[in-house]
């Protein structure tokens, strides 16, 4: 993890961003306790879809493969 000498908070919405250049699909949506997930999906990773979880204050708690497909329900 790599953590800019002066971060600041920012807020995103939870949404679904499909970049057709990349042809990766970034999710950005809130987990049933309330915490920040990014997953990205695409076939241009090589070992699989990605899914990082944040802790309540926004700093990285884990990375995992994440093995489901893109679901749609960020954007509500």
């Amino acid at each position: 993890m790599s953590i800019e000498a002066r971060s600041r908070e920012w807020v995103v919405r939870e949404q679904t961003i499909e970049d057709p250049t990349s042809g990766l699909t970034f999710q950005f949506e809130l987990s049933p306790e309330g915490r920040p997930v990014l997953r990205v999906f695409g076939d241009a990773l090589p070992f699989g879809n990605r899914e990082v979880h944040f802790d309540s204050f926004g700093w990285e708690e884990m990375a995992e493969t994440h093995l489901g497909t893109c679901c749609t329900s960020a954007g509500k």
